[in-house]
């Protein structure tokens, strides 16, 4: 913690723990200080907790965008007392990046949407475990679904030896667990989403139903601090990076800007609206032009921008999704 005066001089120079305790004593020194306080931290795993605990003490505080802290003050060498300083003077000089904080609301409605995705995933590994297995000892899969109750029936009459038999065993179980878990997760999410002002206008959208509508509403969090729909695509970090230098224009990966849940839910609704009339002329013509190694993943990130673009017009005009199409003028003779 780097302590500035209104000037420029150094106060203090010290380490605070990022705890209720460490928190609650600092708030009290800087209490004696008699002047209002004005904080900048950095954008890191516990960020907000310090940012609510120092604001209900009265502080102003902000969390900088790591990003552009350093493209306002590139550091030759970066230490925590030298990165203290700079955001200590970037806050005085008002100059901090800040990033948008969502609501508390907004919050407890990503954890729910993120938890459900959290489980699929280990549902998928233990699902991909006992797949290998079966690999490992030439074992084929002759029904659609292995975990169905066909699929169950085979997997107890293979005659597995262990510990593979006892692996097997232990992931159905906890796949039947899981199961139930993301049953409820979803019913959740369908509950809450029936009540979203958000949602509603989603689930219209081609490839976007209850689970998705929910997680991309929680991701955007208030489509207001989105100007224009390029904005909204940028937050997405579906847009590749763009290096330009006097004529010259190169196209890199994409920028992975802002949170990954909400490029997996557009990508994940890009695969079923591919399929849709608005969308499927344009997804099959790219997927042919760039050819079978990167055609179709490069299509699919194109129908999620177009579709985050669609998304910002249809919360911005409170409207449900209306495919774009020639518009008619009246004649007048």
């Amino acid at each position: 913690m780097h302590v500035l005066e209104e000037g420029g001089a150094t106060r203090e120079v010290t380490a605070v723990s990022p705890d209720a305790d460490a928190l609650r004593t600092l708030a009290a020194q800087a209490a004696r200080w008699g002047e209002p306080v004005r904080a900048a931290i950095e954008s890191m795993n516990g960020a907000r907790f310090v940012h609510d605990t120092l604001e209900l003490h009265g502080w102003d505080v902000e969390i900088c965008d790591a990003k552009k802290v350093k493209g306002l003050a590139p550091l030759a060498c970066k230490t925590d007392r030298t990165h203290a300083w700079v955001l200590a003077e970037l806050a005085r000089r008002d100059l901090i990046p800040a990033i948008w904080l969502p609501t508390p609301g907004v919050r407890a409605e990503r954890e729910r949407a993120r938890f459900r995705l959290h489980l699929v995933r280990h549902r998928t590994a233990l699902k991909n475990r006992i797949h290998a297995a079966l690999i490992a000892f030439g074992h084929p899969c002759p029904v659609s679904d292995l975990f169905g109750r066909a699929g169950r029936e085979l997997l107890r009459g293979l005659g597995l030896p262990e510990p593979w038999a006892g692996t097997v065993a232990a992931s159905l179980e906890l796949i039947e667990d899981l199961d139930g878990r993301i049953r409820g997760c979803e019913a959740e999410l369908r509950r809450l989403g029936a009540d979203h002002p958000y949602v509603r206008l989603l689930v219209t959208a081609p490839g976007i139903a209850w689970v998705l509508g929910f997680t991309i509403a929680s991701e955007i969090g208030d489509i207001s601090r989105f100007p224009s729909p390029k904005k909204l695509a940028g937050y997405t970090g579906l847009c590749p990076r763009v290096h330009q230098s006097g004529g010259k224009d190169h196209r890199g990966p994409l920028s992975r800007n802002g949170p990954k849940y909400l490029r997996w839910a557009l990508i994940e609704a890009a695969t079923h609206a591919a399929r849709h009339p608005c969308y499927r002329e344009h997804y099959e013509r790219t997927k042919r032009r760039l050819g079978k190694q990167r055609g179709a993943k490069v299509a699919r990130v194109e129908v999620a921008r177009k579709l985050a673009e669609a998304i910002w017009h249809m919360l911005t005009r409170n409207q449900p999704f209306a495919p774009a199409g020639p518009t008619r003028s009246a004649l007048v003779a």
